[in-house]
């Protein structure tokens, strides 16, 4: 099991390799990612600890993960190929045409560790909701995880999801949200405020927790407390703040990098802002 120490650079190594990827695809979403990156480290690493050589797309006898905001892709991809689930070698191939890793996460070329297409915002929760209805049914003891993005919580089929889970007692499904303040557009007060997002869940609810999502300590032990929440009739909300385009200067906490991809030039810069830890790809 990783030491924070090691989850860290891991996930230091992780966001090198999202630099690396956006950058020869020359396409693609760096600072969502970047945000995101101890989160998912966190949770494949410390949190579920799947065995990538049993995975089934049913998912039966383990925790299962659904990322909705599906543009946070090259993150995802990174920690699957590094936790084992197919070739780190394969994150070159990321946006190229005939390859598996795909802008946003799809199901049909049978990518090991995707369950569900992401690209179009709103749905994850909705997915999340099914699995974990279905693991009731089945007696599986084990739990469900949903990231979404801030931004995405525009969406009114999130709020529909929100009423169905907590009316339902889907106390098997553990979300977060990605609470970066930002979106493609700019800030989301300017584009639709969201308001106070902890009142709101709690109304609807849920029983909502708060964490910094760019301390390693603090992600591991949010996580580690919101399992005990579970099993109590409420779905469980984690509201993780983060920066965009953590660890890169330039990037953090500006919108612009949302969808853009860096050059040569601010490729070896960023670079030169994250520490090698397990070698690049």
């Amino acid at each position: 099991m990783l030491s924070i120490e090691n989850l860290e650079k891991t996930a230091s190594q992780v966001r090198r390799d999202i630099v690396r990827m956006v950058n020869g695809a020359s396409s693609g979403h760096p600072g969502g990612p970047l945000g995101s990156a101890d989160f998912l480290v966190a949770l494949y690493f410390k949190i579920m600890k799947p065995d990538p050589a049993k995975f089934t797309m049913d998912g039966v006898g383990e925790d299962l993960f659904f990322l909705s905001n599906g543009h946070l892709s090259a993150g995802w991809y990174s920690v699957l190929a590094r936790y084992g689930y197919f070739s780190i070698a394969e994150l070159a191939t990321f946006r190229k045409l005939g390859g598996r890793l795909q802008g946003h996460p799809a199901t049909a070329e049978g990518l090991p560790g995707i369950r569900m297409s992401s690209g179009s915002l709103g749905q994850g929760l909705s997915v999340a909701i099914g699995a974990a209805l279905a693991k009731k049914m089945n007696n599986d003891e084990h739990l469900v995880y949903c990231l979404m993005g801030d931004g995405e919580l525009q969406e009114g089929q999130n709020w529909e999801a929100l009423m169905f889970a907590a009316g339902h007692k889907v106390d098997n499904l553990i979300a977060v949200v990605d609470y970066n303040g930002l979106q493609i557009d700019g800030p989301n007060e300017n584009v639709m405020p969201l308001g106070d997002l902890q009142a709101k869940f709690e109304a609807f609810g849920w029983n909502t927790l708060t964490m910094y999502g760019n301390d390693m300590d603090e992600v591991v032990d949010t996580l580690k407390k919101s399992q005990w929440y579970t099993g109590q009739e409420q779905p469980v909300m984690i509201i993780m703040t983060t920066h965009m385009g953590f660890g890169v200067d330039f990037m953090q906490d500006n919108h612009e990098w949302h969808g853009v991809f860096p050059n040569d030039e601010q490729t070896k810069a960023a670079l030169a802002q994250l520490e090698e830890t397990l070698g690049d790809y």
